[in-house]
């Protein structure tokens, strides 16, 4: 196990000789001072995404990574203070990561040079917090406001909100929530239903605890297939007529689901998801809310690059705009 290096958040890396004294107390005062030290140095990101491998069905990071790599040849030219922009990308799954065990992702972090750490995906808070008081930390797509990092994320709650109204235009007034349980699910599926409640609450529309399957923290946990009996049991005996998913996979599994079971969807049920991903081969598209994750990625890296010029600014707290994704998975509800 590497040891971890003690440093306080207020410490930044130093550079030798005179000239570094002058930039070291530049870097604590939030200014920039440039030397051809720090630009020799260049700059190195890692990213920590937050699944155990590569393959990960419905991934989106690629285009979230796609989005730093591009962002981060645009700030290498237009910022020759900097140096190279390196892009350093591991993955680990957030339940596997402790930075005192894995020592070597928190070390790899400080060696030369300007380094950072962006988060993709919920990982333990305390696992962050370890990291972000020996790097600068931008976390993507998840939130850790006791911590004070910088976090870009997409506008949850306003575009459940808008595929909420969707449904309530096509005349459905009895609609649920689903979500999967998740080892560790971050606070994204808290503000996708806090969307969801809201947009019930302003239409003064019906929303009752077993229409909200696997959200609430004193809930029942169910897997993918309980969470598919439950929702066929709510369409059955309480006329459930559409489904707000907290994402894309879980929409499409639901889907095959409530097919199996003999209820059509949409002619039975409609079904929303979230993020835009491309529908599994001969599946119909769901109607959605499309994240721009290259464009999430792209200000992911230069949020990261300002906060390393200025240290001392205000948090920044960055949400992109989704757009509605017009499917096959949603119509009129189905006559009484």
């Amino acid at each position: 196990m590497v040891p971890a290096i003690q440093m306080t958040p207020t410490e930044r890396p130093s550079f030798p000789g005179t000239a570094a004294n002058k930039e070291t107390r530049a870097w604590r005062r939030g200014t920039v001072v440039k030397s051809e030290q720090a630009h020799a140095a260049g700059l190195t990101i890692d990213v920590m995404v937050g699944v155990p491998e590569k393959g990960a069905v419905f991934a989106t990071y690629p285009l979230i990574i796609k989005g730093i790599r591009h962002r981060a040849e645009i700030e290498s030219r237009e910022r020759p203070e900097l140096g190279e922009i390196k892009i350093a990308v591991q993955y680990l799954a957030p339940a596997a990561f402790h930075p005192e065990i894995n020592g070597l992702q928190v070390r790899r972090c400080r060696n030369g040079g300007k380094r950072g750490m962006l988060f993709i995906y919920p990982y333990e808070e305390s696992a962050v917090e370890a990291v972000s008081q020996r790097v600068m930390t931008v976390s993507v797509l998840e939130s850790y406001s006791r911590l004070g990092i910088d976090f870009v994320d997409t506008d949850d709650a306003t575009a459940v909100s808008t595929l909420v109204g969707q449904l309530h235009s096509l005349g459905h007034t009895r609609i649920g929530f689903v979500s999967w349980n998740y080892p560790i699910a971050g606070h994204w599926i808290t503000r996708r239903f806090g969307g969801y409640a809201e947009a019930l609450t302003s239409r003064a529309l019906p929303m009752k605890r077993d229409w909200v399957i696997n959200t609430f923290e004193d809930g029942p946990k169910l897997t993918p297939d309980e969470v598919v009996a439950a929702a066929v049991r709510c369409v059955r005996e309480d006329r459930v007529s559409a489904w707000v998913c907290a994402a894309d996979h879980q929409a499409y599994h639901l889907i095959r689901g409530l097919e199996a079971a003999g209820i059509r969807v949409p002619r039975d049920c409609s079904v929303t998801g979230f993020d835009g991903v491309e529908p599994p081969a001969g599946a119909k598209r769901a109607t959605s809310m499309r994240v721009p994750h290259e464009h999430v990625g792209s200000s992911a890296l230069t949020r990261m690059v300002n906060r390393i010029i200025y240290p001392s600014s205000p948090q920044r707290k960055i949400l992109v705009e989704s757009q509605l994704v017009p499917g096959e998975t949603t119509t009129t509800p189905p006559l009484p």
